[in-house]
C-alpha cells in the first residue's frame, strides 16, 4: 500500500541506503544545505562527471522532503523505496558506461493529475483516492527515458480545477513564503516542491494558468508551451487548444532542460508540433536590441492589486535596459471572455458530467457548478464560443506582427489566504465565479500562444510577484530567451523561502 504522505520511515530508509555510497558523512552533511538548491543543469553535470551519484542526490532530497514537506504539504504521495531502487540502477548504468539521458539521476515529482505507472494518481478527487495507473503519461515516460528518478506526486486541486491547491483527499498546500497564504494552482504542489528544494525537476499542466499562476506565487519559473509542443496522445480532446502539459523550474535554464526531454513530435497527437525537443537544449543567450515589446494597459478593465502593478510596472525600465523598444499597447481581449469560460465549462461537462450524476456529493461546489453550466450549453452556444475563440487567435497573432512580445502581470493579486477557495474581489471589483480573478492568465490561454512567468520581485509583505512574457505563435524558445535575459538582469528567482 502506497503511503498517503511522506513518512520518516521511508526517508530514513532512503538515507541509509544512499549513505553507503557517500564519500564521507562530513561532506554529505556540508552539501545538504546547498545541493537541494543546486540548479538542475549543474546537478546533471555533476552526476555525469561522477562528482555526485544519483543515490547521493536522492538522499539529500529525501532529507529535505522529510524536513520541509510536513509544513507545506506539497508532495502527497512519496515512493522513496521505488526511488532508491531507481537511483541504484542509474548509478549502475553509469558504472557500466551505458548511455545517459539529459536528466540522469535527477529526482522528479509529477503533478497528481498525471498518470504514473505503479504510483497512486488521485486527481485530487476522493473518487480516485486509491487509483494506481498501469501506464505512464507520455511526459512521465519521456522523463524516465531521460534518466529522471521519480520520488512522488505533487498536490493539485480537485481535477485541477482552480488556481488554489486544496482538495478533500490531502488538504491544502501552503505557500512557503507565508504559510498562511495559498501557493496558487493547479500545479501548486509542484511549484512548492521546487521552491523548497525538494526536487530540482517537476511536471505540471496548464488550462487557465496552472503552470504560470503558482510559479508567480512561489517565485519559480513556469511556462505554458504552445499547444502540441508537449504532446498528449491520451487526451480526451485531441483537437482542443485549451490545455497543455509542461514543466517548471527554479530557473529558465532548468525549465528548458526539462522541456527538451518532454517536447517533441508524436504520431498519435493530432496537434503535435513536428520539431525535436532538443531545440530547447540550445544556449538561451541572445541580443534584444531593437526588439519591439508591447506593455499591457489594463486588459480592457481587468482589476489588478496595486501591489502587483507596482512590482510589474517597475520593470518596464528593465526591458528597456535589455535593448527592447517598449510601447504600451494591447489587443482587445473581449472574445476571450466569450470563448474561454464556455469552452472550459463544456470540457468539464464532457469529462465529468457522468461522474457528477453518479456521485453528486463527490465534487466541490465550484467544479459542480461549472459542470452543470457546461451541460446546459447548446450547440449554438458552443459554435458561438468557437467563433470567438477563432477571432481571439487571429486578433492576437495580428497584434504580434508588430510586436515580438507582450508583457503583463502573471496574476492580478499576490498570494491570498489559504483558507479562501478563490478570490471574490480585487481592487473593489467583485467576481461572478471562481476563475474571474485569473483573467490575466486565461486571456493568454485563449490565444494559444506560449507564455512564461518569471520571478519579478516581492510585495512589501514579502509575497512573490511574477511577470508574464508572451511570444509569437509557436515561438516557445524565443519566449524562454527573453525570460532568461530578464531573469539574469533581475535575479529575484534566487531568493529562497526561509522555511526551506
Amino acid at each position: 500500500m502506497l503511503p498517503d504522505k511522506p513518512t520518516r520511515r521511508d526517508v530514513l530508509t532512503g538515507i541509509a541506503a544512499a549513505s553507503l555510497f557517500s564519500r564521507s558523512s562530513l561532506k554529505a552533511e556540508t552539501a545538504a544545505s546547498s545541493l537541494c538548491f543546486t540548479s538542475a543543469v549543474e546537478m546533471a553535470q555533476l552526476i555525469r562527471a561522477k562528482k555526485l551519484s544519483a543515490r547521493e542526490a536522492l538522499a539529500e532530497h529525501l532529507k529535505q522532503i522529510d524536513r520541509v514537506n510536513p509544513k507545506v504539504n506539497a508532495i502527497v504521495t512519496l515512493v522513496a523505496e521505488m526511488a532508491i531502487e531507481a537511483a541504484a540502477k542509474a548509478d549502475e548504468m553509469q558504472a557500466h558506461n551505458e548511455p545517459l539521458g539529459p536528466l540522469h539521476g535527477l529526482p522528479v515529482a509529477h503533478k497528481d493529475l498525471i498518470d504514473t505507472r505503479g504510483i497512486r494518481t488521485t486527481f485530487g478527487s476522493p473518487l480516485f483516492k486509491d487509483n494506481v495507473p498501469t501506464e505512464d503519461n507520455i511526459i512521465v515516460e519521456r522523463m524516465r527515458h531521460a534518466g529522471a528518478i521519480i520520488v512522488g506526486k505533487t498536490n493539485t486541486p480537485e481535477f485541477g480545477a482552480g488556481s488554489q491547491t486544496f482538495n478533500s483527499v490531502f488538504g491544502a498546500t501552503h505557500n512557503p513564503y507565508d504559510l498562511s497564504k495559498t501557493c496558487g494552482g493547479s500545479s501548486g504542489g509542484a511549484t512548492v516542491a521546487l521552491a523548497c528544494g525538494m526536487v530540482p525537476v517537476a511536471s505540471g499542466s496548464d488550462t487557465g494558468g496552472s503552470l504560470r499562476n503558482p510559479a508567480a506565487f512561489c517565485n519559480v519559473v513556469g511556462f505554458r508551451p504552445s499547444i502540441g509542443r508537449v504532446p498528449n496522445p491520451k487526451a480526451g480532446f485531441g483537437w482542443s487548444t485549451l490545455s497543455t502539459q509542461g514543466c517548471l523550474g527554479r530557473s529558465v535554464a532548468d525549465l528548458a532542460l526539462s522541456l527538451s526531454t518532454i517536447a517533441g513530435p508524436d504520431p498519435n497527437t493530432p496537434l503535435a508540433i513536428n520539431e525535436p525537443g532538443d531545440l530547447f537544449a540550445r544556449p538561451l543567450d541572445r541580443s534584444f536590441k531593437g526588439v519591439r515589446v508591447a506593455w499591457f494597459k489594463d486588459l480592457g478593465g481587468v482589476p489588478f492589486d496595486p501591489r502587483v502593478r507596482a512590482v510589474v510596472d517597475a520593470h518596464l525600465a528593465t526591458f528597456e535596459s535589455l535593448g527592447c523598444i517598449v510601447e504600451q499597447a494591447e489587443p482587445d481581449f473581449s472574445p476571450a471572455t466569450i470563448s474561454f469560460p464556455a469552452l472550459r465549462a463544456w470540457t468539464s461537462a464532457a469529462n465529468y458530467g457522468t461522474m457528477l450524476q453518479q456521485h453528486p456529493d463527490a465534487f466541490k461546489d465550484t467544479l459542480k457548478d461549472e459542470i452543470q453550466s457546461g451541460l446546459k450549453l447548446s450547440g449554438q452556444d458552443i459554435a458561438h464560443a468557437e467563433a470567438a475563440h477563432n477571432l481571439m487567435w487571429r486578433r492576437f497573432q495580428a497584434f504580434l506582427q508588430k510586436y515580438e512580445y507582450f508583457i503583463l502581470p502573471t496574476t492580478q493579486s499576490p498570494p491570498f489566504d489559504v483558507n479562501l477557495p478563490y478570490l471574490t474581489e480585487i481592487a473593489g471589483v467583485h467576481f461572478d465565479n471562481y476563475i474571474d480573478w485569473m483573467k490575466s492568465c486565461w486571456y493568454i490561454s485563449a490565444t494559444g500562444n506560449p507564455a512564461a512567468s518569471v520571478p519579478a520581485g516581492f510585495t512589501p509583505e514579502g509575497l512573490p510577484v511574477g511577470v508574464q512574457i508572451v511570444g509569437r505563435d509557436k515561438q516557445d524558445f524565443s519566449v524562454l530567451q527573453l525570460a532568461h535575459a530578464f531573469e539574469q538582469a533581475t535575479s529575484f528567482g534566487k531568493r529562497r523561502p526561509a522555511i526551506a
